[in-house]
């Protein structure tokens, strides 16, 4: 049975900001190969459903070609020949790198050195080696290993081969005290928790940033098919995104009312505004 500590609000804050980069982090890596956009949605309104219909069955057959081979291969381990938007790929780098950094600094920290045993062998005694067990178990995080000739020759990557998903789970189960029962880890001081905890706004700041998520209101270029009047696009941290028009109750759009009476479309009603505005235009 596992203990788990409870957690104080910044280690709860913090695990709620790791959690919100992992559920982005698909949303950040399909906006590496797609052409960023100035408006929300693009300025080109005719034809824009029928380009991102064109973008997913190419990237349907990308992902075909090269899935397998790329996998959870994290971005730093990657080759990226023709990236078309350089800005969603710099914050998957940044923010990639400073999680697997922390999951480093992390692991120095809580997580117990690799128990040594004595094999057993017949005559000399042998020097003692790495128990097996204790080296394999899946909840300890592996830090790269390096060869002699630099810091910058990685001879492993160790557990950064399994993607920055797998970083911000491990973080995110040290920083709630996670298997803290035992004695493979011991819970995050005090320091090391704020510094995680910075780290981890920092990245989903990035993140949100990086997709135009991040507290953001913009005109759109296009009026309201139904009545003219101006649309304003929303977004929020950790909200989905939201189009208002700014006409009110008097409307004729068939979507509900917000608080402020505005007729707003969010989650699937946006693509039946999209085809309308496409239709109008």
């Amino acid at each position: 049975m596992t203990t788990t500590l409870a957690a104080s609000p910044v280690a709860r804050r913090a695990a709620v900001d790791l959690a919100a980069v992992r559920e982005q982090w698909g949303d950040l890596l399909a906006a590496i190969s797609r052409p960023p956009a100035a408006e929300w949605p693009p300025r080109e309104c005719s034809g824009f459903l029928d380009q991102l219909a064109a973008d997913d069955l190419a990237e349907d057959d990308l992902d075909e070609q090269q899935g397998a081979r790329i996998g959870r291969t994290p971005l730093t381990l990657r080759e990226h020949p023709a990236p078309l938007n350089l800005d969603a790929l710099d914050a998957a780098l940044e923010v990639e790198r400073e999680l697997f950094d922390l999951a480093d600094r992390v692991a120095e920290q809580v997580q117990r050195p690799i128990r040594h045993i004595k094999p057993l062998t017949y005559g000399a005694p042998a020097d003692s080696i790495p128990d097996p067990d204790d080296r394999d178990d899946p909840a300890r995080w592996h830090l790269p290993n390096h060869r002699d000739n630099g810091p910058a020759a990685v001879a492993s990557p160790g557990s950064r081969a399994y993607g920055l998903h797998w970083a911000a789970v491990w973080i995110e189960g040290r920083l709630l005290g996670e298997g803290t029962d035992g004695d493979l880890f011991t819970p995050v001081r005090a320091l090391q928790l704020e510094e995680t905890a910075t780290v981890a706004r920092r990245a989903r700041a990035t993140v949100e940033r990086a997709l135009g998520r991040d507290g953001r209101t913009t005109t759109l270029d296009a009026p309201c098919p139904w009545c003219g009047g101006r649309l304003l696009g929303h977004t929020k941290s950790g909200g989905e995104p939201v189009v208002t028009c700014s006409t009110g109750a008097a409307c004729g759009a068939p979507v509900l009312l917000d608080v402020r009476g505005r007729r707003a479309w969010r989650g699937a009603g946006l693509v039946g505004l999209w085809v309308a505005m496409e239709a109008a235009c």
